[in-house]
């Protein structure tokens, strides 16, 4: 039997493990995934420890995305992005999906990845996402409540630029792509944008999925912008791990079901 799991600390709400069996199940896999939450400063033990029970790969979430890099190889994205959350310990390597998460979820909804893309945050999922969109050759702006972070981080992304949430009914005006990477609107009544920033010629993804309809698709809904709700994301970074550690092409529909069973 192959053995995936989640590396974190807390892990006990994780959505991963019915997204990836019902995966291992339609494929006919003989593999299970199971979650890990590990003790602050244990990290390099789990990781070692993983090895050599045999597990074939492991996911990593929060609080460990950085850190982790220290104990893998990287892969080119992962080392740009400098943060890990797949790895295949077969290879000693580690990935970053969260980039191809947010890629895939726009594609998939038929959102044309040119133009000029908003991110708002600068933190692991912003700097992930950001990366990944100017990889297909968007214009990125990032927008974060310190605008320091946000200069920082569009230093390293090719063609970006950085500003504070204020500038961000501007920066708007003519972009084709918002995504919220914040935490802002995650099981509260709120949002990082204002309202009258919205336009119906934004396609919205927002990388909370809980509640699955945040404020800000709510609000993005009333003006006419296409919406993505965060869980997409989510199914398509860990189709993208699944991929990396079998093989297989993933069962998105599945994979998809299982998920929002659980939401």
């Amino acid at each position: 039997m192959d053995v995936y799991g989640l590396l974190g600390n807390p892990v006990e709400h994780s959505l991963s493990p019915p997204l990836h069996e019902r995966a291992y199940e339609l494929c006919g896999l003989d593999a299970r995934y199971v979650t890990f939450e590990v003790a602050h400063g244990q990290l390099e033990a789990a990781v070692e420890g993983a090895r050599a029970l045999g597990i074939n790969g492991l996911n990593v979430t929060i609080p460990f995305k950085r850190d982790v890099c220290a104990f893998v190889d990287l892969d080119p994205l992962a080392e740009r992005i400098g943060s890990v959350n797949t790895i295949d310990l077969n290879a000693n390597v580690g990935y970053n999906t969260d980039a191809i998460g947010a890629v895939r979820a726009l594609s998939a909804h038929g959102v044309d990845l040119d133009g000029t893309a908003v991110v708002v945050g600068a933190g692991g999922a912003g700097r992930a996402i950001a990366f990944g969109l100017a990889d297909e050759g968007m214009r990125v702006r990032i927008a974060n409540r310190t605008t320091e972070r946000a200069t920082n981080l569009a230093g390293a992304v090719p063609g970006a630029d950085g500003h504070g949430l204020d500038a961000l009914p501007e920066l708007l005006e003519d972009a084709s792509v918002l995504v919220n990477a914040t935490s802002v609107g995650m099981d509260e009544d709120a949002t990082p944008v204002p309202q009258g920033a919205l336009t119906s010629d934004l396609a919205v993804l927002d990388a909370v999925y809980s509640p699955i309809q945040t404020r800000l698709l709510t609000e993005a809904a009333a003006v006419g912008a296409q919406t993505v709700d965060g869980a997409w994301m989510l199914l398509y970074q860990g189709c993208a791990a699944f991929e990396q550690w079998t093989g297989n092409d993933a069962p998105v529909d599945a994979m998809n079901e299982a998920l929002r069973e659980q939401l």
